[in-house]
């Protein structure tokens, strides 16, 4: 399981989207330098905190919570959410499952900074080939993952099978894409970020209708819990809102997605898009995202809830 996007890889068969990463659907990680994605999934993942620390806390509040005793992090990525799970259920062991090493060992490393090596495991896993070994859990959180298993409703059955007697699975998926400049930014056609996400729309498309055993489910999350035997629980959607002018780490957020997506959509985009986006990735330019005053970032991520009977 690995990843962007995002939210993952080596293979369609096994590897999933890390949560908190880069969007854009980059879907064949082999040949990814992690020592150069790792620290960009953590940067993502901790400038979005807050969203995830405020549905961690809903979980941990609501009256049919159960006494969480042990979390699965799927598509843990860096680890950043597997730490914070540790830190909103202080009485679990949360166990941060990936398929690249790479991002465990980082994983690992973040909990031992954090005080947290004591209840952060990691475990090197594939799903869903390796779904059965993974053992039971109170809390499965399944961020930006689900969406990269050709059989959706199969891999969530196999969820559900893990979970103990009132316990959680919490699927991150939809919300809205992150918008970062206005619609006008003074150079180029307008609507150069809405044009971006049309191409990353398309591209999501083309991801699912590739992976093997791909079948399409409607997107009604509360009607597939219960056709898996979950009752839900509910859905929230959680807002990012930093508003311009975007401060440092933030800033250096965008920067990097914005430069991943021109460099993924490049057979995509217009000549003209191009020049824009060269522009904005420029330091030195007056109108590049380094230097402008109205870069900004929102965005919204919902999670859905389904709870074993």
């Amino acid at each position: 399981m690995s990843q962007r996007t995002d939210h993952g890889h080596h293979r369609h068969t096994s590897q999933v989207h890390h949560h908190g990463a880069p969007q854009g659907h980059h879907h064949d990680s082999g040949d990814l330098d992690w020592d150069v994605m790792g620290p960009m999934l953590e940067q993502e993942a901790e400038v979005s905190r807050p969203q995830y620390e405020e549905a961690a806390r809903w979980i941990a509040g609501l009256p049919t919570a159960p006494e969480v005793r042990r979390v699965l992090d799927i598509g843990s990525g860096p680890g950043v959410i597997s730490c914070l799970l540790a830190e909103v259920f202080p009485e679990a062991e949360v166990v941060a499952v990936d398929g690249t090493p790479a991002l465990l060992e980082r994983t690992r490393a973040r909990a031992e900074r954090l005080g947290l090596g004591d209840r952060v495991r990691t475990r090197h896993a594939d799903i869903p080939d390796d779904l059965e070994g993974l053992g039971e859990a109170d809390l499965i959180w399944v961020g930006n993952a689900l969406h990269h298993m050709g059989d959706q409703r199969a891999v969530l059955a196999g969820f559900a099978a893990l979970l103990r007697p009132g316990g959680t699975v919490a699927l991150a998926e939809g919300g809205l894409q992150p918008r970062r400049l206005p619609r006008d930014i003074g150079m180029g056609r307008p609507g150069l970020e809405a044009r971006l996400e049309a191409i990353n729309a398309e591209r999501f498309e083309n991801m699912r209708a590739a992976l093997p055993g791909a079948k399409r489910e409607t997107e009604d999350w509360s009607a597939l819990f219960t056709a898996v035997g979950l009752e839900p629980q509910g859905t929230r959607s959680f807002l990012l809102d930093l508003p311009a002018p975007l401060p440092g780490q933030a800033r250096d957020h965008v920067v990097a997605e914005i430069g991943r997506r021109r460099e993924m959509f490049v057979d995509d985009l217009s000549a003209e898009d191009i020049a824009v986006l060269d522009r904005l990735l420029d330091p030195e330019d007056p109108a590049g995202l380094r230097r402008r005053s109205d870069v900004f970032l929102l965005s919204v991520r919902t999670v859905h809830l389904g709870r074993r009977g």
